[in-house]
């Protein structure tokens, strides 16, 4: 039987307990040496890998599929989120490549498509994704649609399609979760409800963790979870995490079973955070004895690992894989101590080359029961 949902809340007391400094939580630095683009003329951030039922990460003939949202690389990287579509991208070793579009032009019911998890099986990509937008809809209304089709291996890395019809299967309630309809507003200030990512209970049961706001807070994010109503769709439960005045986006959730405990990752950042409670951009984590909770944030804190103090905006949306490597996506790098913001007065050409857009150097982890962080890199002698 599948177990009722414990709420937790991250509260103000738990984050004051991040030290402002880096204890032994850092990501190394990124250099200009690292950020090694994907595709020269397009953007790419918030990566997934294509999973198998289990949870693992699919191999297609020996090479992972992953999906990530992708924008032409022109004008301000700020503005990408109005371009957004997502595409397919392959991963051998640590080599990287860009497989194109996933979805044809019109197919999405939004004028954009967020963050998405893919699952393969029996040769069938079966994707949940964000539909952002759309005909007579709030610029940023968000909801989860799904949608699937053959997909095999090609000379090129990977041939798929043609795709099912694009479902809505699970929005904001109004009750539960707060409806993510604003008309308008800045990148991290918007209300959620996005980032699907599947996984099986203990049980088997088919369950779906996604970012949503709940509350009348203006800084009210969660993580929420949805069960399958075996119809195809999803029916939400009570939210896993709460941050009410805490933190406004609790982003792209996703869970690594690990000795018996089910670890629970998201990523946020320094911006989000309420008047009033201090956190850096970073990855942060729960644990819990069952998927359903409760669950309790790991170091006491929540904050797993960090952007390091010298570069403090270079990586963001982190993912963390089953054998506890992240991958994430080089954000703003190599500003020396400015701030983002500072390269707005110098035009859209400074901004951009200093965004990233690809993917991040892997960084390791290790857990050990309620606590967790990077792995340090191996020491060198010059």
């Amino acid at each position: 039987m599948t177990r009722t949902v414990r709420t937790v809340a991250w509260t103000a007391d738990h984050v004051a307990g991040i030290p402002r400094a880096d204890a032994g939580d850092a990501a190394r630095v990124i250099t200009p040496d690292d950020v090694r683009r994907i595709a020269p003329d397009v953007d790419v951030w918030d990566l997934g890998p294509v999973r198998t039922p289990d949870g693992d990460v699919a191999q297609l003939d020996g090479v992972q599929l992953w999906i990530a949202i992708g924008a032409p690389a022109v004008g301000h990287p700020g503005t990408r989120h109005d371009l957004a579509r997502l595409r397919l991208l392959s991963r051998r070793g640590a080599a990287w490549s860009d497989l194109g579009v996933l979805f044809p032009d019109g197919a999405s019911p939004g004028s954009r498509e967020w963050a998405a998890g893919g699952v393969l099986h029996d040769g069938t990509l079966d994707v949940l994704y964000t539909a952002v937008g759309g005909a007579g809809r709030p610029p940023f209304d968000q909801r989860i649609v799904q949608t699937c089709a053959p997909l095999e291996a090609a000379p090129q890395g990977a041939r798929w399609g043609p795709w099912s019809p694009h479902r809505e299967v699970l929005s904001a309630d109004g009750v539960v979760y707060r409806p993510a309809d604003d008309p308008d507003g800045a990148p991290g200030f918007i209300k959620a409800f996005r980032d699907p990512f599947r996984v099986r209970d203990t049980d088997g049961t088919p369950t779906l963790l996604f970012t949503g706001s709940v509350g009348a807070s203006a800084f009210n994010g969660a993580v929420g979870i949805a069960r399958s109503d075996g119809a195809g769709g999803w029916t939400a439960e009570d939210p896993l995490i709460t941050a009410a005045d805490v933190n406004n986006e609790l982003e792209r959730p996703h869970v690594v079973r690990r000795d018996g405990r089910w670890y629970l990752f998201f990523s946020t950042q320094a911006r989000t955070f309420a008047p009033g409670v201090w956190g850096p951009n970073g990855l942060y984590g729960f644990v819990a004895d069952h998927l359903r909770g409760p669950y309790r944030p790991l170091n006491g804190t929540g904050l797993v690992m960090r952007n390091p103090a010298a570069e403090p905006f270079q990586a963001y949306s982190w993912f963390v894989l089953p054998d506890l490597t992240t991958v994430a996506f080089v954000d703003s790098f190599h500003l020396e101590g400015r701030h983002p913001e500072d390269l707005d007065d110098e035009g859209d050409a400074a901004a951009r080359a200093h965004f990233g857009g690809t993917a991040a150097p892997v960084e390791a982890l290790w857990v050990d029961g309620d606590r967790a962080g990077p792995v340090a890199p191996p020491h060198t002698h010059g």
